[in-house]
């Protein structure tokens, strides 16, 4: 179906606009390092949360989820978990003013911060910089497969036949187009831009879901699914029969590995929320979190991506999910019995398209000019900033360290412009050689967090920790990663890809924790130094006695069971938001009611044990630690 002229003026005075915007910010941004890759500090909390927000709105996730709705049912909530969504949560309560009280540029060179700058702390700094790169080129990668994808169906039509050019040329296109604004304009250009795609991202999404509404009823929706689909408790197994309804959902569910739900769920939380403990990893979302004006805004800034940008989100996918299900289920057990006929069943069925299908078939003309501008814009929003952060690493973290680093600042912008180039071609290469949004997604769930994940914890809880330890235990996760992917085909080949975490993680741990304690710690005064500024919870006993012996009066962290209460109580909260406009489209009012008075009551009660503790500027600090006492005179010995 071609775009009605309304749709391909509304694309395309958004394409304009954000181009321009980006070039009108270049001024701001082009001062120094700090204004192109931070704004310089300046942005208030709620503006960077929505561009945060925004971000993680992006296109190739949507499709995904939309395909796990469908599939798995209200139950698909918990598959959020798999990235997971409610790290955020974890930067909320107190990982947001840790980080932001270092006052860096970027997430490696955090860890200068924690680590000497002596070998162990070079190599330490090293491993970050290289995991961002790849991590960023990974999710270059992702995005790229989901805009393809996107796209071909909308732009198929609009040329001759003889012309039809394939997904992947028109991702490289859009990839391109971003970039003409991102280059220029840095995290102003990320932020401010990300304001408008937010408009027209809300906009969409209560537009296709007054649709969705008004052309089903929850009659037609319980008719289209097996017993179970609407209800959110989890069972032992996966108990649906979509044989009777959508044969090629059986095969989807088989594909996955998943059956055995509760496991499955079991494992995606403790993962997640060993991987949330860990920080957020080196890209957009450490960067969202630097670029606060200070710490308690950083933690006020990852509490209001839920708020703000679930609720579109999820709207959205929920209506184009209904809509999939009562008006697009012939289409697909056609598509089913011919690929049985072909000897190929499911073959013929790629769920990753509900989203583009619905939308190219059923949204009217006008509405759709919105709604793939928003979506456009959510595959801008998140590709802008995921190659602004990985510019930051290559310019911050390389070029100035180690090749540049009295060089004037117009240099480091003009290096930004060029990282930022770079990286849009090595992304477009590495997208060409994605099969699939999921196996995208698998690979950077097992490879990126797996291997990240137990360093990280014990950089933040454990003061033995050193750089020696830490880039051992990125090094042995990476390696078992590795050795978990090409091994799988041979060894596991119906072992789902979620049950190597454990093994990568426990890779991960023995290395960082053997070659930690076969090297010396850090510095005293390194330790020292961070105990002071972050001020940690976790086993610092040792550090703080010695500050103590030197006369330094200050009141240990004791909120370890606080923090872990609210960010349980904090996950519950961050879920039933999403739940929320999924009920709504479904029309089930009791189930959202419950949702919404459970939400109501949880704010409440984060209200009072997390945001009326936040101090003005600095968040939660259980003493000024700057306000020490002089040196009285004693001589402690020394850690290591």
């Amino acid at each position: 179906m071609e775009l009605h002229w309304i749709d391909l003026t509304i694309i395309v005075i958004y394409i304009v606009a954000v181009i321009a915007m980006g070039w009108t910010f270049s001024r701001w941004a082009g001062k120094n390092l700090e204004s192109y890759f931070l704004s310089g500090k300046k942005l208030p909390w709620y503006v960077i949360g929505i561009s945060h927000g925004t971000s993680g709105f992006d296109i190739t996730g949507t499709m995904w989820f939309a395909t796990m709705l469908f599939v798995y049912g209200i139950k698909g909530v918990y598959i959020l978990w798999i990235w997971p969504m409610f790290g955020m949560i974890f930067r909320m309560m107190y990982l947001g003013e840790w980080i932001r009280r270092s006052n860096v540029l970027t997430g490696a060179e955090w860890m200068q911060t924690r680590f000497s700058k002596a070998r162990g702390g070079d190599l330490a700094h090293l491993a970050v910089v290289l995991y961002a790169v790849v991590g960023v080129i990974s999710f270059l990668a992702y995005a790229f497969q989901g805009i393809g994808k996107f796209s071909a169906p909308f732009i198929d039509p609009l040329l001759p036949a003889t012309m039809s050019l394939s997904p992947e040329v028109y991702a490289t296109i859009i990839l391109v187009l971003t970039a003409a604004y991102l280059v220029v304009g840095g995290m102003y250009s990320v932020v401010l831009t990300d304001l408008l795609q937010y408009v027209l991202l809300v906009a969409a999404a209560v537009g296709v879901a007054w649709i969705a509404i008004a052309n089903t009823t929850p009659a037609e929706i319980a008719a289209s699914t097996p017993d179970g689909w609407n209800q959110l408790w989890v069972g032992w197994k996966l108990d649906y029969n979509w044989a009777d309804y959508i044969p090629a959902v059986e095969s989807q569910i088989g594909k996955d590995g998943w059956s055995l739900f509760m496991i499955f769920t079991m494992m995606l939380l403790i993962k997640g929320w060993l991987v949330s403990m860990a920080g957020p990893t080196p890209g957009y979302g450490i960067q969202h979190v630097l670029a606060c004006r200070s710490p308690r805004e950083a933690a006020l800034e990852s509490g209001w991506i839920s708020v703000t940008a679930f609720f579109p989100r999820f709207l959205l996918i929920a209506a184009i999910v209904v809509l999939a299900l009562v008006h697009f289920t012939p289409e697909i057990n056609a598509a089913y019995d011919a690929s049985v006929a072909a000897g190929e069943p499911g073959k013929a069925v790629d769920f990753e398209q509900i989203l583009p299908n619905v939308v190219r078939d059923f949204v009217p003309a006008g509405l759709r000019g919105i709604l793939l501008a928003g979506l456009l814009a959510a595959f801008m929003s998140t590709f802008d900033s995921t190659v602004h952060a990985g510019s930051a690493y290559v310019v911050n973290d390389i070029y100035k360290r180690y090749f540049r680093g009295d060089a004037p600042q117009r240099e480091y912008v003009v290096a930004g412009y060029l990282c930022s180039i770079s990286i849009v071609v090595v992304g477009i290469f590495f997208g060409f050689h994605a099969d699939s949004i999921g196996s995208a997604t698998k690979w950077i769930v097992q490879m990126l967090f797996a291997g990240y994940t137990a360093p990280n914890i014990l950089r933040w809880h454990w003061w033995r920790f050193n750089g020696y330890g830490f880039f051992a235990g990125m090094l042995g996760g990476m390696v078992g990663a590795i050795t978990a992917a090409l091994s799988k085909p041979y060894l596991f080949p119906d072992v789902p890809d979620l049950y190597a975490f454990p093994f990568i993680l426990a890779v991960s741990a023995i290395a960082s924790v053997v070659v930690c304690l076969m090297t010396r710690p850090e510095r005293d005064d390194v330790l020292e130094e961070f105990y002071l500024t972050v001020r940690p919870w976790g086993y610092w006993r040792p550090v703080y006695d010695h500050l103590r012996e030197k006369g330094t009066d200050l009141a240990p962290n004791n909120r370890f069971l606080d923090d872990m209460i609210n960010c349980g109580v904090g996950i519950a909260w961050q879920t039933t938001i999403v739940l929320v406009p999924i009920y709504l489209v479904l029309r089930d009012y009791k189930s959202m009611w419950i949702a919404v008075l459970f939400v109501a009551g949880t704010t409440v009660f984060l209200k009072k044990s997390w945001y009326d503790r936040l101090q003005p500027g600095e968040g939660y600090l259980p003493e000024d630690p700057r306000q020490r006492p002089d040196d009285l005179g004693n001589q402690p010995r020394s850690l290591s």
